[in-house]
Formats: C-alpha cells, sequence, structure tokens
C-alpha cells in the first residue's frame, strides 16, 4: 500500500488518530504504574489493561490498519519493541509523557525516554531490543544519544514519527535522490511488457527485473505501472546521485530500505553510463538485498549478482510508431500523409509522442487549423524540439538557398535528383517493399561532395535539405575533435543519436579532418586516432538519415568511408557556360542593375563562391554611390576578391569590363 491510510480518506485519519491517542493513554498508564511502584508500592490499578483492550478493540474496527500497526507488521517488531516504540513516540505527542519520564528519572530535566527506563516500566522486556542489529536501531525508528547503553536519550526518528501521525512525506534525507514519480501513460504496445514484469514480480522469490530497451522514460514509465500492477508504491533511485562516501551509502541504503517498508512499495533503478564505481556498489546493494520487488532500467551496467530476469522493451518500428501517433491525437487526428511524413521522417521516443500530441490537441481545440500551402506544425515543433540537442557541437540552420541558386553541370545535378529521391522515398522501399528486413545496416543515406574550394558543395548541402524540409546541421570539428580519450566519440554520439531522431541533413564540412585514413599504430595517439575512425564508420553505418561529407581532398578520406558512402558528387571547377549562367543568377531581381555584360563576366575564371562575394562587394559599392550596379562596381569588386583569395587575373578574364 502506498503509505499509511493512503486512498482511505478522512475517516481513516480520525480512526488512525484515535488509536494514535489511545497508544499515548498505554504509555501514561505505564508510567503511572512505575510511579505507584515507587511511591507506595501498590499493584498497578488496571488502567493499563484497559488502555491495552480499548487499542485492540480500535485496531480491530479499522479496515485499514493504524500506522502504528502497520509499521509493528512492517518491520516485524517484537512485543517490547513496540512498546519502546510507542514510548518514544508518546514523548513528542504528549507534554505529559515526558513530564513523567522526567520524574521517573528523578531529574525533571530528563524528559526523554532511555533503555533504562524502557526495561523498567514496559512488560515482555528484552535486551536485546536496543542491538544495533534489532529493528528500531537497524532501521532508524529510534536513535540512542551520546550516553550509557541504559541511560542515553531515546528519540523517535521524524520521518516514522510523521507517519504514525498518518502523514507520509519521503524522508528530507532522500530528497533529491530518491523521487516519487507520477502516473505516466504507458502506450499500449508495451502494455505486453508491463503485465511481462508485473507476472515475475509476483513470485515468491522475485528476482530483480531488468528492463532494457527503449528511451529511459518509456522503461521508468512501464516499470512503474508493473510495480503499481503489483500493488507496490514505485520509488526511482539514479545510480548517478547515489552518494559515494562508504558511510553516507549504507545510511542512504537503510533509509530506501526503510521507505519501502513503510509504503510497501516497490523500487526502480535507473542505471546509466558513466556512473562511479562506489556508486554502482551501492545501487547493487539496493538491489539485490531488498525483500520488496526491484526492476533495473538499464542504460548502463551494474554486474547484479542471483536471479535475475530480463526484459526488453520492443523496438519503434514505423507500425508502431504510427500506432502511437494515432493513440495520442486521438480526436486530433491528421491527414494520412502528414502522418506518414510523421512517422517516415522523424523517430521520437512515445512519451514525447503524446506531449507533441497533446499540444497540438489543445491547439485543435482552441480552433487552430493546418494550412496545407506550409509545413504542418506537428513537423515544425519536432523539429524544432531537436535542435537544442546540438548546442556547442554543431550549427543548425533552417536552409534559405533554392534550386536556382546551385549551378552545376546536368552530371552532377543528375546524381543529386537521386540522391533526394532516395531520401523521400526510403520508407517505401526500405519498409513498405521489405529492404529493411534483409539489410539492417547501411540503410542511411550518405554522400560525399567533393571539388575546390568554392565550388558549391555546402551550398548544394543546403539546397538539398531546403528541398526535404530538413534543417542543415553542419558538424563544428573544432568542438567535435578533442584530444582527450574518448570525448571525441562521446560528441560524436550525441551528435548521431540526435540526428536519429530525424528532421535533419547532417554535414560534415571538411570532412577529411575527421574521417582521414588510419595508420599504423606506433604510439598510443595512433591508436585512439583509429578508434574514433572505426567509432565512425559503425555510427555511419546504423545512422537511418542524411550525411553529406564535404571535402577538397578526396584522396584523405579513408577508404572504409569511401566504400560506404552511396553517391560520391564530383565539383568540378565552373565552366564558362556555367559561369555565364552563376552571373545572371548572381544578383537578386530588387537589385538595380545598369549595363552588365553577362558574357564578359563569364570569361573570369572564378568559382561560384567568389561570384557571389564579387556580386554582393559590387552592391555595396553601388548602394555607397546611389546609383544601380554597373560593371564598374564588379570590376573593382573581382580585383578586390582576387587579391584577397591571391588569384593572378590576366587582361583576357577582365579586359573591357570599364
Amino acid at each position: 500500500m502506498d503509505g499509511a491510510g493512503a486512498g482511505a480518506g478522512s475517516a481513516w485519519i480520525d480512526a488512525n488518530q484515535r488509536y494514535v491517542s489511545a497508544a499515548v493513554r498505554l504509555v501514561q498508564a505505564r508510567l503511572t504504574d512505575a510511579a505507584r511502584r515507587i511511591d507506595d508500592k501498590a499493584p498497578p490499578d488496571g488502567a493499563g489493561d484497559e488502555a491495552a483492550r480499548q487499542l485492540r478493540e480500535l485496531a480491530q474496527a479499522m479496515p485499514v490498519p493504524a500506522a502504528l500497526e502497520r509499521i509493528r507488521r512492517a518491520f516485524d517488531l517484537s512485543p517490547f519493541e513496540y512498546e519502546v516504540l510507542l514510548l518514544v513516540a508518546a514523548v513528542e505527542l504528549a507534554g505529559a509523557v515526558g513530564q513523567a519520564c522526567g520524574a521517573l528519572h528523578g531529574d525533571p530535566r530528563r524528559r526523554h525516554a532511555s533503555f533504562g527506563l524502557a526495561l523498567w516500566v514496559l512488560p515482555n522486556a528484552d535486551w536485546s531490543a536496543l542491538s544495533p542489529e534489532a529493528a528500531l536501531r537497524r532501521w532508524q525508528l529510534v536513535t540512542l544519544q551520546e550516553g550509557g547503553i541504559t541511560d542515553a536519550a531515546l528519540h523517535i526518528d521524524e520521518r516514522i514519527l510523521h507517519e504514525i501521525a498518518g502523514v507520509t512525506s519521503l524522508d528530507e534525507r532522500l530528497r533529491g535522490v530518491v523521487t516519487i514519480p507520477e502516473g505516466a501513460r504507458v502506450p499500449a504496445r508495451y502494455r505486453d511488457a508491463v503485465e511481462e514484469i508485473a507476472r515475475c514480480l509476483e513470485a515468491p522469490s522475485a528476482p530483480v527485473v531488468v528492463l532494457s530497451g527503449g528511451s529511459a522514460a518509456s522503461r521508468a514509465a512501464v516499470a512503474c505501472a508493473a510495480l503499481r500492477a503489483r500493488r507496490a508504491a514505485p520509488l526511482v533511485a539514479r545510480v548517478g546521485d547515489v552518494p559515494a562516501q562508504p558511510a553516507e551509502r549504507e545510511l542512504f541504503v537503510a533509509l530506501v530500505r526503510r521507505e519501502l517498508m513503510l509504503r510497501g512499495g516497490g523500487l526502480l533503478i535507473e542505471a546509466a553510463p558513466g556512473s562511479s564505481a562506489e556508486r554502482i556498489a551501492a545501487a547493487r546493494s539496493l538491489a539485490q538485498g531488498s525483500d520488496h520487488p526491484v526492476v533495473v532500467s538499464v542504460g548502463g551496467e551494474l554486474g547484479l549478482e542471483g536471479p535475475t530476469v530480463s526484459v526488453a522493451l520492443p523496438a519503434l518500428d514505423a507500425a508502431g510508431q504510427r500506432a502511437i501517433w494515432v493513440e495520442a491525437l486521438g480526436g486530433a487526428a491528421v491527414a494520412e500523409d502528414v502522418l506518414d511524413d510523421l512517422v517516415s521522417e522523424f523517430r521520437p521516443e512515445p512519451e514525447e509522442i503524446a506531449r507533441v500530441a497533446d499540444e497540438w490537441r489543445c491547439r485543435v481545440e482552441a480552433g487552430e487549423t493546418a494550412d496545407a500551402a506550409e509545413e504542418h506544425p506537428l513537423r515544425r515543433r519536432l523539429r524544432a524540439a531537436n535542435r537544442g540537442r546540438y548546442e556547442g557541437l554543431a550549427h543548425v540552420s533552417v536552409p534559405v538557398a533554392r534550386r536556382e541558386d546551385l549551378v552545376l553541370p546536368e552530371a552532377q545535378s543528375e546524381i543529386l535528383r537521386q540522391l533526394e529521391l532516395h531520401v523521400r522515398y526510403r520508407r517505401t522501399v526500405l519498409e513498405d517493399w521489405g529492404f529493411l528486413r534483409r539489410e539492417a545496416r547501411g540503410l542511411g543515406v550518405t554522400a560525399l561532395f567533393h571539388g575546390p574550394s568554392g565550388t558549391g558543395k555546402t551550398l548544394a548541402a543546403e539546397v538539398i535539405a531546403g528541398r526535404l524540409g530538413l534543417d542543415l546541421v553542419r558538424v563544428d570539428l573544432s568542438q567535435v575533435v578533442s584530444k582527450y580519450i574518448g570525448e571525441t566519440e562521446k560528441n560524436l554520439r550525441s551528435i548521431f543519436d540526435a540526428a536519429d531522431r530525424g528532421g535533419a541533413v547532417l554535414l560534415f564540412d571538411e570532412a577529411d579532418a575527421i574521417f582521414g585514413k588510419r595508420t599504423e599504430v606506433k604510439d598510443s595517439h595512433d591508436r585512439y586516432a583509429n578508434i574514433e575512425v572505426g567509432y565512425l564508420l559503425q555510427r555511419m553505418e546504423a545512422f537511418r538519415g542524411l550525411a553529406i561529407l564535404t571535402t577538397n581532398a578526396k584522396q584523405s578520406l579513408d577508404t572504409a568511408f569511401l566504400r560506404r558512402l552511396r553517391f560520391v558528387v564530383a565539383f568540378p571547377f565552373p565552366g564558362a557556360a556555367e559561369r555565364r549562367e552563376m552571373w545572371r543568377r548572381a544578383l537578386p531581381a530588387a537589385a538595380p542593375r545598369e549595363g552588365l555584360d553577362v558574357d564578359r563576366l563569364a570569361r573570369l575564371e572564378a568559382t561560384g563562391a567568389s561570384i557571389r562575394n564579387i556580386a554582393l562587394h559590387a552592391a555595396f559599392l553601388a548602394a555607397a554611390e546611389r546609383a544601380p550596379v554597373r560593371m564598374a562596381h564588379l570590376f573593382m569588386a573581382a580585383r578586390d576578391e582576387c587579391a584577397r583569395i591571391e588569384k593572378s587575373v590576366s587582361a583576357a578574364e577582365i579586359g573591357g569590363w570599364v
């Protein structure tokens, strides 16, 4: 059950309060009898027996046991241990009890219970009850202050006192480390996993269930649903938050187990990569030493011993993703082609689908509609949600370049059109036509754009991303490549994990810096550099999206990468015909111009990037004169551009411009 009196309402609270009051009266009667024995050697007046009888009657009348009774059962307290707990609780709950303790101690200042007092006053006295291994101290129900074993003050733990009063709250020492999860919606495709885990946990010698697959949030939702199905209130402990110091760790483990006993709960341990050995050891102790149901959500290794049962969440394929979308959208259904687009392009986790779908339902209920001529709000929302995942490692931009901005020979243009088709129709070919069932690797679209600087490689990547309605993610190699061992792979993992969620084209500019040839191993640096290349090969094969590599030095790339590329496009230095077309498109339609001779301009042997730079510079020169762009402006701009790139210019190229 989830804490004292959960679900019983105010009736239980009132009954529990009557029970606590009767328990206090029983303690007062015990103390009064002890005082009578001191004062006049008189026998007990029967008040204690009457109070004990009333306590039993109240317990029998309660449909849900009182908090004190549930604590007694949970920690298997002996009759004497139970009476000690009543005594230390009564000191806090009734001032008269404290006064009576002071009188019996012979010192009004000692208004507390002590072990010596308990042995004298309470029936069924047992010296072993306050040993460190016995329940009262082992589970920190009461604490022993400084002093001799019989004279030291006994105090009730604050968490236990609140529980006795009927208030269930998480121990302050566990806050920030252990959480009480809220109920989360479990997608229909995971309900079999919930039932399987619940069945495993019902076994008499319930094993630890190790849950893998899906996202951490999905595993948490499934595990907590399974624990609730077993009537175990779930608590969640993250391995990375467990105290690392041995003394703190030991206390933490004891408090978590105590919390489980108080709540009749079950534990979900979330294991994440990178946790220290000390924290993993603490989590292992929690998992293996508990009498309560335990589920371990595997994102890292715990090295569990003893009986375990492994349960894996099913992979979220296209059919499963579509089912989750349909279920989550409910009455705010979207057109089939929009749903096809979402399923084909994006791979969000179920909880993200639910969150985005809830937002869209609210918008629909408020009267919002989707404009068929624009990108659907759901698609736009998913793209936006993924951009923050690249922070610090890549630059994300919404493409603005258009197909007409790119001038290439027909052969190269045709390859780019084929590349685009492979992205647009990958769902049809891979999933509907069954290619995915035959081959699980290399199903992403990878391309290499190589050629001299300024020939349009990056521009082509932007054009393709724009036509596909995707963000362009330009990887910042200066932030990705690290001198520290393992950091480069970690950064690459973050980038590919984000890109695998869809909505983006990955662009590795100057790819030879990271996709370079592996070398003979002469030292540790060579070995780890080769490991990085090997990791890249694996991720490129597993990647399901579109990745574009650009380089000015194709010969520097590792041949293993070249074999795995689906498209290789050579961007040649533009000929006269291409340059002529570039000059025609160099100035926007709104830019004023006068007397421009495209044929003369095309004689300048320049790349598309240089032509764009010249046109932009000339526009500023013309604007400064409040004049249209003329050949003279282009002449000055061309001269400056050639000087910048250290290109010598012949009279044949710019003769007759002015």
